[in-house]
């Protein structure tokens, strides 16, 4: 209470005394202290109020603390700090417990630039990738997309014994000087497919001169390599798979992955993992100017560090011509013009390298870029062609396996023994398959020359064709054995259907511009031909013509 409310206090009880047993004055006086009472309280609240505000006022006023980040202890008593750009020697707190301090950890700075706190991690930053880590533990970060400018961080703390690889992410500091977290490299499986099937050469019918050549081109210098030192041979880095589609290009790709590994491994005297780099072509095409070229740059970068890794890698490029096209072969901003030299420069980088090898496949062989295919980068090309009857009685062979269904009544036809029986069912179908009739006859050419040529199903047969006519069969006997509980298997009238059904389903031809490239890809020389009639089943009476 202030001094001018004690005075009042002391005249109060001295009225107290006069009034004694007046009840007017009593009440008169009570009243007058309960005013007094209420100014007190207010004038303790105004206090109250003033303390307040002037704290604040303090805090709102002082200089505002700066949060540096500790890189190592020096001398003395002195320790390494950077704010920004900015390096500094400064000292710390004896408050602040130096042996919490490691390199990474944000602290708080005062005026001076002294560490006066800790403050707690920032789970923010850039992250950026690693183009190389060096023995000492630094890191060669890139600062731009093409990998062209670089810099060397740090390691926190944290990071001291985390093996970093090159094409890792790391997340860098607000200063930009240390890396404080990991990211491990990871891929896409648009792009890659690291497990590879169980397939063995067996599992491929109809291709073994093909399949031979390959193995005497990519095994023979990787398992006898003393020999190839010997008669100073370098190894073919890359070959290139082309023919008709659906003859086994992809699973001869998967098939050399797969076996080269096997065989790779019983020569070392240790396990060898293959990795298959599936690479689809259309997949890393981009509209935006260099992501290709970046997607490129990536596949080779990863193919480098899988073989350093002591991986046997194979790089797989399906369609290799819609990225790999004749450069300037279309408008005057063409993709190819640039991802063309691009991948002939990541090419001739591959030639260090021993256990990596590069195959291409491809329908149309001639519209890929005469830069790749030239000898000392794609020095092999090999075509997979359609099956002959041999060929497709093994394939078939591989389909109808000991261990499909068979129909009792087709299996007791053919003396009882399920052998008899699916060997009988390969010979039928086969037999109907080359059956030169007007039932099988599905195209009829007409040459420049003024003859004509028949095409009749035989033609026209592919390993993924002959696949088809088996699943449509299963499926036939399937609905079968639904409905007899169960029992049954696949006979030939499953497979006679299926193989009209899977020729009827593929009478689609294109339009007269495209007639070229549509005989190119059933393995018929255009400049022969000037009139295609089909003959099939669904339209007997249509000309197309090609031009002329």
């Amino acid at each position: 209470m202030s001094e001018h409310g004690d005075q009042l206090e002391k005249i109060v009880q001295k009225l107290e005394e006069l009034a004694g047993q007046d009840t007017k004055a009593r009440a008169y006086l009570d009243a007058l202290q309960e005013q007094l009472k209420a100014q007190a309280r207010r004038a303790e609240e105004r206090d109250e109020l003033l303390a307040k505000y002037e704290e604040a006022y303090q805090k709102l006023t002082q200089p505002a603390n700066r949060i540096g980040i500790f890189l190592r202890e020096l001398e003395g008593e002195k320790i390494l700090i950077c704010q920004g750009d900015s390096e500094m020697v400064a000292l710390c707190d004896p408050a602040v417990d130096r042996a919490t301090l490691r390199a990474g950890t944000r602290v708080l700075l005062n005026e001076a630039y002294a560490v006066v706190g800790m403050m707690p991690p920032n789970e923010s930053g850039n992250v950026v990738k690693v183009a190389e880590a060096l023995a000492d533990g630094r890191l060669r970060i890139s600062t731009d997309g093409q990998g062209q400018q670089s810099r060397f961080i740090g390691r926190s703390e944290s990071l001291r014994q985390t093996v970093i690889k090159r094409g890792d992410d790391v997340r860098m500091d607000p200063s930009g000087r240390l890396a404080l977290e990991h990211f491990a490299q990871t891929e896409t499986q648009d792009y890659f497919v690291e497990e590879v099937p169980v397939t063995p050469w067996s599992s491929i019918g109809g291709q073994q001169e093909a399949i031979q050549l390959i193995r005497e081109t990519i095994e023979h210098p990787m398992l006898y390599p003393e020999l190839y030192a010997k008669f100073d041979k370098r190894p073919v880095k890359g070959i290139l798979l082309y023919g008709p589609p659906g003859c086994g290009k992809t699973l001869i790709g998967k098939a050399i992955a797969y076996n080269l590994a096997k065989e790779y491994s019983e020569r070392v005297g240790h396990d060898v993992k293959e990795y298959f780099m599936h690479i689809s072509g259309p997949k890393i095409l981009n509209m935006w100017l260099g992501e290709t070229e970046r997607m490129v740059r990536e596949i080779f970068d990863t193919a480098r560090q899988r073989a350093k890794d002591g991986r046997l890698v194979v790089i797989f490029m399906d369609e290799a011509e819609s990225v790999l096209r004749t450069r300037s072969s279309g408008r005057w901003l063409n993709i190819s013009n640039t991802v063309v030299p691009q991948f002939c420069a990541e090419l001739d980088g591959l030639v260090s390298l021993d256990n990596v090898v590069l195959v291409l496949t491809s329908n149309r062989p001639d519209y890929i870029d005469p830069a790749i295919l030239r000898p000392e980068r794609i020095d092999r090309k090999v075509k997979i062609r359609r099956p002959d009857r041999d060929s497709a009685r093994e394939i078939l062979g591989i389909y109808l396996h000991e261990n499909l269904p068979l129909d009792p009544e087709w299996v007791a036809e053919n003396e009882g023994e399920p052998a008899c029986a699916r060997k009988a069912l390969v010979e039928a179908t086969i037999a109907e398959l080359w059956r030169e009739t007007s039932a099988t006859e599905f195209l009829e050419l007409g040459l420049k020359n003024g003859s004509k040529q028949t095409l009749y199903y035989h033609d026209l047969v592919s390993g993924a064709l002959l696949k088809s006519v088996v699943d449509r069969a299963k499926d036939t006997a399937i609905r079968r054995a639904i409905e007899n509980d169960g029992e049954g298997g696949v006979n030939m009238a499953d497979l006679t259907e299926a193989l009209r059904a899977e020729y009827s389903e593929n009478e689609i031809f294109p339009k007269s511009d495209v007639m070229d490239d549509w005989l190119k890809l059933i393995d018929v020389e255009p400049e022969k031909v000037s009139v295609v009639k089909p003959v099939g089943r669904i339209d007997r009476t249509r000309d197309q013509k090609s031009i002329i």
